[in-house]
């Protein structure tokens, strides 16, 4: 079974959940193109650094969920993809990747709504799911940043119907 980012559930709201996730370290790869595009390329990448394109030719275990990050909005051209590291990863644990693309870095603990759906992660479909949580965490004066994040948990062969996705956004 993958490991998931570890987070606790602080409260549940109509259709979502604040949670605390915790510090953690994060792969991370910078692509200029469109949504479903950037998430590919970056995959690639990340996906070669955890099997053995790092310094130490180690394996690193994969964890889910594999997260696609906006500062804009979902038709930015603009993303960051990262891989959260197995949970307990420092810096200073972590290998260093080959690929230059990749960044590692360290994710402090922070407070995100949540909401979750089933379908594959298109771009459509992630742009009424962000937009219902945003409504929704306004409603209850929830005041949130500009980054949305888009996290899928599934690999893309599994059938659409099937994949378990969450839009993320950190509150302020």
């Amino acid at each position: 079974m993958t490991q998931r980012q570890k987070y606790q559930v602080l409260q549940q709201y109509p259709g979502f959940e604040l949670r605390k996730y915790e510090p953690c370290v994060v792969a991370e790869v910078t692509i200029h193109d469109e949504y479903r595009a950037a998430a590919n390329k970056a995959f690639r990448h990340l996906f070669n650094y955890i099997s053995k394109g790092n310094s130490k030719t180690a394996s690193i275990s994969m964890t889910a969920p594999v997260i696609a990050v906006t500062e804009n909005s979902l038709e930015s051209e603009l993303w960051k993809v990262h891989f959260v590291m197995p949970s307990g990863s420092t810096l200073k644990d972590m290998p260093n990747p080959n690929a230059s693309q990749i960044e590692l870095r360290e994710l402090p603990t922070e407070n995100c709504v949540a909401l979750s759906f089933r379908g594959r992660a298109t771009k459509s479909l992630c742009e009424k799911k962000e937009e219902i949580l945003r409504l929704s965490a306004q409603k209850q004066h929830l005041a949130l940043s500009h980054e949305t994040r888009i996290c899928r948990f599934d690999p893309p062969f599994k059938p659409g119907f099937l994949q378990y996705n969450e839009i993320v956004i950190p509150t302020e």
